[in-house]
């Protein structure tokens, strides 16, 4: 037997295991008093956690089989004597959440192409000076501000690709070149916590709040998550300097020096198109409360004014990440369906039952998110988390859902953890022991900072 036919024996094997073990664990705790629909859906989350943990199959096909399993099973008049309206959860793929993603990627790809990301990072590096001390505040501040308005995961590969020369001539067992890759991971993943394009998990939580009619905006968002971002940037930045730089004199950055093509008239133009879109863009976001516009409608800005010019084109919107705006949907229909099913209210009376007091279960939810973000995915994390809590703690829905939204980007111990962990072990130059301090940090301030920060604002 070849390496290829164990691969998929291998995978069909674990697929199978989580299938059974989904079905075991409905029957050991359905109650008689469960419909057909709760009966499901339970088995549907057993299921989707059991393929998330085990990465059998991508994650963005474990969100087509949720939405594909609720449209079958659910609206059924064969599997299901009282069939649902399924297109609830059908249409989650058009939902305000997705457009203000895809305004995020449609700006990320036209800094790629256009070749401002790598104009900004190295004019960071030129900026914060040769000493490695210099050199990580400032990649980290500038990473953590660029997740912000990009994804955190191509935020991550633009900054590793601009410094990558540096750290190989400095080699794998160099201070400077773990703090630099460290620094990098976790202030992309902190600095998703400031917008709601950040992270996949902050647009959910706004798209659940917007259902349940507390809208918040995008400058609002920014009132919780910037300076929670901020404070657990600078506190990983102050470690990290002191675990791994022992040695702060200033270093080669010959690599900055190489010729560089003069660019064209045209291609200047373009990059004064995207950096004008940018701006309109961002500005629209930050004062939604003063002209009323919807911040998922804004993002027709980019998505009209950058292929209009043609700085994407065909092949470029074919390579946004579409993978991820379905893992959202797919979460999104997971979380609607525990919701309308009554199951989140069933099993959130039995936890009100026990009588626990609200802050204990507070630090439960953040430190329960935290954990299990390090093992699956934050998205995945917070779609069962959120509708949870807020069937748990009725009266303080807001505070719960940005508690465990903004908890879910401090998972950080393992490589596999966040996705800029996962592209920093990439490179080759980090062992999976240099993520402990980072993430033993973050795994234990970060939760309780949220917390504290939360609840004194709201």
């Amino acid at each position: 037997m070849n390496p290829e036919q164990y691969g998929w024996i291998k995978k069909i094997g674990i697929f199978l295991t989580c299938l059974f073990l989904a079905i075991g664990l409905t029957y050991l705790i359905k109650e008689p008093s469960f419909t057909e629909s709760q009966v499901y859906v339970i088995f549907l989350l057993f299921f989707s956690i059991g393929l998330w943990l085990t990465e059998v199959i991508p994650a963005f096909s474990v969100s087509i089989l949720i939405i594909s399993f609720l449209v079958f099973a659910l609206g059924n008049s064969y599997f299901n004597s009282e069939p649902e309206n399924i297109d609830k959860y059908a249409q989650t793929f058009s939902s305000s959440v997705i457009w203000l993603m895809l305004g995020g990627f449609f700006l990320a790809a036209a800094m790629t192409k256009t070749k401002l990301d790598e104009a900004l990072f190295k004019f960071t590096i030129k900026f914060s000076g040769a000493k490695p001390v210099n050199l990580l505040i400032g990649l980290m501040l500038t990473t953590m501000v660029a997740s912000m308005l990009m994804s955190n995961t191509a935020t991550t590969a633009m900054v590793i690709a601009a410094v990558l020369p540096l750290l190989k001539s400095l080699g794998k067992e160099s201070g400077t070149t773990k703090a630099l890759l460290v620094g990098i991971a976790i202030a992309a993943t902190t600095g998703g916590m400031g917008t709601i394009i950040g992270t996949p998990p902050n647009a959910i939580a706004v798209g659940i709040l917007e259902k349940r009619g507390i809208p918040i905006d995008f400058l609002q968002w920014m009132k919780y998550g910037v300076p929670i971002a901020t404070v657990l940037t600078a506190i990983s930045c102050f470690a990290i300097t002191k675990f791994y730089i022992k040695d702060n004199t200033p270093i080669a950055l010959d690599f900055l020096n190489k010729e560089q093509e003069i660019p064209s008239k045209k291609f200047l133009l373009q990059q004064r198109i995207v950096v004008l879109v940018i701006i309109i863009t961002v500005g629209l976001w930050l004062t939604t409360s003063f002209h009323g516009l919807k911040v998922a409608s804004i993002c027709a800005v980019p998505l009209v004014i950058l292929t209009l010019t043609s700085i994407l084109d065909n092949k470029d919107v074919q390579q946004l990440p579409w993978d991820t705006l379905l893992l959202v949907a797919g979460g999104l229909s997971l979380g609607l369906a525990l919701e309308s099913t009554g199951l989140l209210t069933h099993y959130g009376n039995l936890l009100i039952s026990m009588d626990a007091s609200f802050y204990l279960l507070i630090f439960i939810f953040a430190f329960a998110t935290m954990f299990f973000s390090n093992i699956m995915s934050n998205t995945a994390t917070s779609t069962v988390l959120i509708p949870l809590g807020i069937a748990i703690m009725v009266a303080f829905k807001m505070e719960i859902t940005l508690i465990i939204a903004l908890s879910s980007s401090t998972a950080m111990f393992l490589s596999v953890s966040t996705p800029p962990n996962a592209i920093a072990f990439s490179t080759g130059l980090l062992d999976q022991k240099d993520f402990r301090m980072g993430g033993i940090l973050m795994g234990i301030l970060g939760p309780i900072l949220v917390i504290v920060w939360v609840l004194l604002t709201t």
